[in-house]
């Protein structure tokens, strides 16, 4: 008989003690919206920023190289026709050095 109440009392404090517990529940009619920022999105981010500025940085470098070659092209040219128009009968345009030169001495020449 002892055993018996033991076990019964062991029974209803068990389930007292379960029936006392608050049971957990999640509420799933609410929607919550994050602003989308995490870690992962942060660095993809960072990485896509960083290589946008790369790549700013050389577009600029080959701008300002293709300008230069521009410039030269364009000084080439006005020198060349300067030296045509020259009335120095020795000078001559030099196209592979891009000057105008003294036929006589092969010296460079500011027409």
């Amino acid at each position: 008989m002892k055993k018996l109440f033991s076990a019964l009392l062991a029974t209803v404090v068990t389930s007292s003690l379960l029936m006392a517990a608050p049971i957990a529940s999640a509420k799933t009619d609410r929607l919550i919206i994050e602003d989308g920022s995490s870690a992962s999105s942060n660095e993809a981010a960072r990485q896509s920023k960083e290589q946008w500025n790369d790549t700013k940085n050389l577009r600029n470098k080959v701008n300002t190289r293709v300008e230069k070659e521009f410039d030269k092209t364009d000084k080439a040219f006005d020198t060349r026709d300067s030296c045509e128009k020259s009335y120095n009968v020795n000078a001559y345009w030099e196209p592979n050095t891009l000057r105008c030169l003294d036929r006589r001495t092969g010296r460079p020449l500011a027409p």
